[in-house]
């Protein structure tokens, strides 16, 4: 399996249009060893032909652009087969709106990220041009579903959704809409010739037994780096919110990420979706030292992993 980061930060990138934090001044005028970030979106292929892409960032024409493999080779074309939606929030949806050119369109997503996306949406109907522009195939918990190329040949690739504590999107608040399971899943993304999966996990707000068999039996794993610490936000007087409050565990601290899956033995083990505060963004960073020194990665634009 050939995989592809796109892009490996949380919401707003890094640097964030409206921050000036240490890690976006830094981005901007190089005054920290520090390299800028796109919106998390991971593309993955078994022969480095049909591609899927995981999420949608607002970001994905620069994406795809800085990535050969991805550009059309007919005039109206893409290697792109389908995108997967981990959940509906506005970082790994908005992509497909920007995919809006006439072009068709595979989605896999569980039921309830395709209902928030689609009702009440009237920027949906830019995906609506003609009929079966937008094709959703429903992901079941549990379920391994195969990755079909456009004309129904195989991909060499399956994926199953399993459950990852989550929230609901902050569009849908309030809305009517009920928590559920499904609004937030990892990825287990097999191929044929790989004998363990790639689990994918941006979005992780606490440890469940089923994340933590999916990230220990992972041949390689992305997993949640979005902060550093629970009261990053609050440290820095960019928010009121925890982390906790907003779905993500940290990396450090004693129940963070980095001490409870130390004994994974998965590799290689990557932290993605970071955000633009995590002090793990800066390589000279003591944040970024105890996590190289655990055996993790940080994700940045343009990695590429063969598994």
């Amino acid at each position: 399996m050939k995989i592809r980061v796109l892009g490996s930060a949380a919401g707003g990138g890094c640097p964030q249009w409206n921050c000036a934090c240490r890690n976006c001044r830094g981005a901007r005028d190089g005054s920290v060893r520090i390299e800028a970030r796109t919106q998390e979106c991971v593309a993955v292929s078994a022969d480095g032909e049909a591609w899927f892409l995981l999420n949608a960032s607002p970001e994905i024409r620069a994406q795809i652009e800085s990535f050969p493999a991805l550009h059309p080779r007919r005039p109206r074309d893409s290697p792109i087969q389908g995108i997967l939606l981990t959940n509906g929030d506005l970082d790994h949806t908005l992509g497909l709106l920007c995919l809006r050119e006439s072009h068709p369109l595979v989605v896999y997503a569980t039921e309830t990220v395709r209902r928030g996306f689609v009702e009440s949406n009237v920027l949906y109907r830019t995906l609506q041009r003609f009929p079966g522009q937008v094709s959703w195939r429903t992901l079941r918990i549990g379920a391994e579903v195969e990755l079909w190329k456009d004309g129904g040949d195989r991909s060499g690739l399956s994926v199953e959704a399993f459950a990852a504590p989550g929230k609901l999107p902050v569009h849908l608040e309030g809305l009517g809409f009920t928590p559920d399971s499904r609004d937030n899943v990892g990825f287990r993304i097999r191929a044929r010739s790989s004998r363990r999966p790639l689990v994918y996990l941006p979005a992780v707000g606490h440890l469940t037994p089923e994340v933590l068999s999916a990230a220990e039996g992972a041949g390689c794993l992305l997993f949640d780096g979005t902060f550093w610490s629970e009261d990053e936000l609050r440290e820095l007087g960019a928010s009121e919110k925890r982390a906790s409050d907003m779905a993500h565990l940290p990396i450090g601290g004693a129940g963070g990420s980095l001490a409870a899956l130390g004994g994974a033995r998965t590799s290689p083990r990557i932290y993605i979706h970071l955000n633009n505060t995590n002090p793990v963004l800066r390589d000279d960073s003591a944040e970024r030292a105890a996590v190289d020194g655990a055996g993790w990665q940080v994700a940045r634009d343009g990695m590429e992993i063969e598994l």
